[in-house]
């Protein structure tokens, strides 16, 4: 999400209350979607790792608050379990600053603590059945400065942090490594070079076979991926024996007037100004996306223009793997875009955006 988490907490009226193998595409010749008509995977953002975050990759690590019932937080697995049961969902994402994977300690190992914090989350999803995204939402810096790009944190010590997340979860095949949330800003050829050391790296590490997300620049927006060069840039990127199996477009996209993500109201289903275009451009390449986050206020014009989103989506499914809505965990009912169900346990119900789009 464009804007920052830490901002949004902000505003919030308490101090933390707010916040296998992929089928392969169509022939670029196809007229026509040749798709199933559903994709593989529909879900939402479990956050909460991430709040202190900022668009300058920066974290205030105190800020966190994780959506664990154990750790005094919402009771995140309990949201999960509903979602998959309720609402047939079967792919989470969950955030996780890079500052407080490593106790701000840039280079260093996973930090003992914080790591098994968060991993109490992961495993809380796996324990669903669902595929669930290790997310890492730094926007491709490290306080102020990008990766691999003039005096920022080396791709050796960004590499280094994904090596160690491979590692731990090479043997879970619904985990999905998600390499960066939303850069901007970033030269994206150097951003590419990046993208395909790490990717190098995870497959290096023994994770293998699970499904990686490449994002572009521009807030890895849907809408520019094909024209700021990111798309293209990307299609370079593989895995070690050249393949390109398992490697997918990670794409966001809202609906609001400034693609912000920051408005209860929606004003575009985005359909002819993204979702259609790149569709065309993902067939051509016989390459698939994934719209890792999106979504809108719970008011009539987000329940009618991302419900014509996520039809489009689903229409075609041979180039998109699936959605997953922002966001539910630690975010309450005074966040604009909360997807958080209410009440507890067994007895959650969902808000209307989600009853009436997210859901299967």
């Amino acid at each position: 999400m464009k804007f920052s988490i830490f901002a949004s907490i902000l505003l919030s009226s308490g101090a933390f209350a707010l916040p296998g193998t992929i089928p392969a595409a169509s022939s670029a010749s196809s007229p026509a979607p040749s798709g199933t008509g559903k994709v593989k995977f529909a879900g939402v953002n479990i956050a909460g790792f991430d709040f202190g975050c900022l668009t300058d990759g920066s974290q205030n690590i105190s800020k966190a608050y994780p959506p664990v019932k154990a750790l005094g937080g919402p009771d995140g697995a309990a949201q999960m379990q509903h979602f998959v049961k309720n609402d047939n969902m079967n792919i989470f994402r969950l955030p996780v600053g890079w500052q407080y994977l490593l106790n701000n300690n840039l280079g260093g190992t996973l930090d003992a603590g914080n790591f098994a914090k968060y991993d109490q989350l992961v495993q809380a999803c796996l324990a669903t059945g669902a595929s669930c995204i290790v997310d890492v939402h730094n926007y491709a810096r490290w306080n102020g400065q990008i990766i691999g790009q003039g005096s920022g944190p080396t791709n050796d010590q960004f590499v280094n942090l994904w090596t160690q997340l491979a590692t731990k979860y090479k043997n879970s095949n619904n985990i999905i490594f998600g390499v960066m949330n939303e850069p901007h800003d970033v030269d994206i050829n150097k951003w590419a070079a990046t993208v395909q050391l790490v990717v190098t790296a995870i497959r290096g590490a023994g994770a293998t076979t699970q499904i990686i997300l490449l994002p572009g620049n521009n807030y890895t927006s849907a809408g520019t991926f094909i024209s700021n060069g990111s798309g293209p840039a990307l299609l370079n990127v593989t895995n070690p024996d050249g393949s390109t199996t398992n490697l997918v477009f990670d794409v966001h996209k809202y609906l609001d007037s400034d693609n912000s993500g920051t408005h209860a109201e929606c004003t575009t289903d985005n359909i002819s100004g993204a979702f259609q275009p790149l569709a065309t451009w993902l067939r051509t390449n016989k390459r698939m996306a994934l719209n890792s986050e999106t979504g809108g206020g719970n008011v009539a014009s987000c329940q009618q223009m991302l419900c014509t989103q996520i039809a489009f989506v689903n229409a075609n499914s041979d180039v998109y793997l699936g959605y997953i809505g922002w966001a539910a965990g630690s975010f309450d009912s005074t966040y604009v875009l909360t997807e958080t169900p209410t009440g507890s346990g067994s007895n959650m119900q969902d808000t209307s955006l989600v009853k009436s789009c997210l859901a299967r």
